[in-house]
């Protein structure tokens, strides 16, 4: 069954006027603007364990209509559009592929979890006064240690419940520019009953290498754009480097286009401002990346939240246009808070 909801927007720029609505199919959800699909999220994927399967957006689509995510690349086909994915938890990989450790490099270690969506307690139409007009989801998701192929009824540690997660996320059109944002929250609680340390490959021994967090994977046009923070623009250097804001610009086949990526990271998220993951001459991606080099205890009893801001717009970013949409979009995520 298709549910459907809608609300009008709120000061936008003319060219943000339409209405924005989400459709449900069972399997996802898809936000539209006006007659433009924006944003699919897909809450019960069908991927195979060793991509360790968890809830992710893709296509997300600027508002003039360009794709700015790719899912299952060749080359890393647990590459999933934008999506909140952790390598190193523990003992467990919430990443996909092999997992990297100092006793064994880039192995596979059937330890490959998954994020199983439980239900959304609300989908709800708002308005976020100064801010223009949304839709927000709030997601309730238990992750689960991969279970044993052999002994699929075995208790205890295969298959057996880590960490219950509270998301929240929102669609959001933007009072400036061509650009509407993407506004999300995890709260992590763990029920492994034992800590778990959070960490990435670069924690386990390899050098520059702290993926793991809130992630993007850009289309194969985008190879070879550039970032722009408040410390000015360029490409792999970003790598590592700290800002309460970080965007890339990269151009489209087809269309000749243009559009960015822009992350805005909650300055009340522990340890910030953490470490962006930032490549751009292999292949374009972006991410937080707050277990980039120190690893994180989550314990019991002591949640770690995280929030984000991720605006998708039209056109590449200049110095005074990016800053102008990051204050917006730290203003949106404050106001939704």
């Amino acid at each position: 069954m298709t549910t459907t909801a809608q609300t009008t927007t709120a000061q936008t720029t003319p060219a943000q006027t339409d209405t924005v609505s989400y459709t449900d199919d069972g399997s996802s959800l898809t936000f539209t603007v006006g007659d433009q699909d924006i944003a699919t999220y897909t809450y019960r994927p069908t991927d195979d364990q060793y991509e360790s399967p968890r809830p992710f957006f893709h296509p997300l689509t600027t508002l003039e209509g360009d794709d700015v995510t790719i899912a299952r690349p060749w080359d890393h086909v647990w590459h999933k559009g934008l999506s909140w994915a952790l390598p190193n938890v523990g003992e467990h990989n919430f990443w996909g592929g092999a997992t990297y450790t100092r006793e064994t490099g880039y192995s596979n270690l059937d330890n490959n979890g998954a994020m199983n969506h439980e239900a959304f307690t609300s989908i709800e139409v708002v308005g976020i006064e100064g801010a223009g007009a949304g839709i927000t989801a709030t997601e309730t998701l238990l992750w689960t240690a991969q279970p044993a192929e052999s002994q699929p009824s075995q208790q205890g540690q295969a298959g057996a419940p880590l960490i219950r997660e509270q998301r929240r996320f929102a669609i959001q059109l933007l009072p400036t520019g061509n650009a509407w944002a993407l506004l999300f929250e995890t709260t992590m609680d763990n029920v492994s009953g034992a800590e778990i340390g959070i960490g990435s490959p670069t924690t386990e021994g390899r050098d520059n290498a702290g993926y793991g967090g809130l992630f993007w994977r850009g289309p194969r046009s985008f190879t070879g754009g550039q970032f722009r923070s408040d410390k000015g623009t360029g490409a792999d250097e970003f790598m590592g480097t700290r800002s309460p804001w970080i965007a890339f610009t990269g151009q489209h086949d087809v269309t000749c286009r243009k559009s960015s990526i822009l992350f805005v990271e909650d300055q009340a998220n522990p340890g910030a401002s953490n470490q962006w993951f930032a490549r751009s001459s292999m292949f374009a991606c972006l991410g937080s990346a707050p277990f980039f080099s120190e690893v994180v205890p989550l314990k019991e009893g002591q949640p770690l939240t995280y929030r984000y801001a991720v605006v998708i717009a039209d056109g590449a970013l200049e110095e005074q246009k990016a800053a102008a949409l990051a204050d917006a979009a730290k203003g949106a995520l404050d106001a939704w808070a």
